[in-house]
């Protein structure tokens, strides 16, 4: 019994030495071409960049080698700014060891991480965790935005007995007023934007009591 407990501790601390191994660079350039293959480029000894059709990934060391940060651009902050709060509670409740921040105008996807302690299927999971985030976009955010909007529109015209059609139209109004939506935006895009406002409207309507 003694022996066996012995063996243990010692496993056990050989593999606590292991974990605390730093992760260097060329085991970041294996990692990522496991994940990624001939898409990986290496512009500099400290930083790597994945491009694709569909996302580009960027990994980033400190000038000491010491912090890992990976990044990965999701969306223009202007379009982003509508949702700040529910990107900060985001961070708290959901987004784990990732976390959304924004910088030069662009909304990012960032997990920063010592290499000291930063062990290879961390790093996978925290990229795979990255290109789920860019791959929701801000769909999530902008259709509880619209959800908790509309059910106050409908909550107001039902206090003041309009029924769905005339409700409509004035969601209509409202948008084409620039009160709803940026106007800014393509043709293709403002009609995305109220036909999804249309949508909540007419599946909202009968769960909204006035």
């Amino acid at each position: 019994m003694k022996a066996t407990r012995f063996f243990c501790n010692v496993k056990s601390q050989t593999s606590n030495l292991k974990s605390k191994i730093p992760m260097t660079p060329e085991e970041i350039s294996n990692t990522l071409k496991d994940l990624f293959g001939e898409s990986v480029e290496t512009p500099a000894p400290t930083s790597w960049q994945v491009q694709t059709p569909k996302f580009r990934l960027l990994v980033l060391l400190s000038d000491d080698g010491s912090w890992l940060r990976i990044l990965l651009p999701i969306a223009d902050a202007q379009e982003a700014q509508p949702f700040s709060d529910k990107l900060l509670e985001a961070n708290f409740d959901t987004t784990l060891e990732t976390r959304y921040a924004i910088h030069q105008n662009v909304l990012w996807g960032v997990f920063q991480h010592s290499c000291a302690t930063l062990a290879t299927a961390d790093f996978s999971a925290a990229v795979a965790r990255l290109l789920a985030l860019q791959e929701r976009g801000l769909s999530d955010f902008f259709g509880s935005v619209i959800e908790s909007r509309i059910r106050q529109i409908i909550k107001a015209a039902k206090m003041q007995g309009q029924s769905v059609e005339t409700t409509l139209q004035t969601l209509d109004r409202f948008y084409a007023e620039g009160l709803m939506g940026e106007m800014e935006l393509g043709r293709e895009s403002r009609e995305q934007t109220l036909a999804a406002w249309r949508y909540q409207l007419e599946r909202l309507w009968p769960e909204v009591e006035p």
